[in-house]
């Protein structure tokens, strides 16, 4: 039985299936229904870094970069970093995921205009 009274055992293994495949973390649109914004710390000494998460034309996830920006010193391909994924819902907790930079792309006459992409795979853990 389900928690309240209703249900079956196996309506319970469907649920849990769903929770298992969602704690896997390989698909990208579950990180973008799950989270909203990452944070990055490159150095001690450097501040912490927001961004909004965004779907990536190469089947990851992504943040948009302002072209001027220090931190675009410190990102290089292939780099894996332990980002904070702050979550998409206020009550839930927020995670540290390792994340692996897979694509610095500058945007020169598209829709963000002076601003890089930068394209992660989250690893598992």
């Amino acid at each position: 039985m389900l928690p309240g009274g209703g249900g079956t055992i196996e309506a319970e293994e469907r649920i849990m299936d769903t929770t298992e495949k969602i704690e896997t973390r390989s698909s990208p649109g579950t990180i973008i229904d799950r989270y909203s914004s990452v944070e990055i710390k490159v150095g001690k000494s450097e501040p912490v870094y927001m961004f909004k998460i965004r779907n990536s034309p190469f089947a990851g996830i992504a943040i948009l970069v302002k072209e001027d920006s220090v931190i675009l010193k410190h990102l290089k391909v292939g780099d894996k970093l332990n980002m904070k994924y702050n979550p998409a819902v206020a009550s839930d907790l927020p995670e540290y995921l390792t994340s692996e930079i897979r694509h610095i792309i500058k945007d020169d006459n598209g829709r963000y205009n002076g601003h890089y992409l930068v394209d992660f795979a989250v690893s598992e853990n």
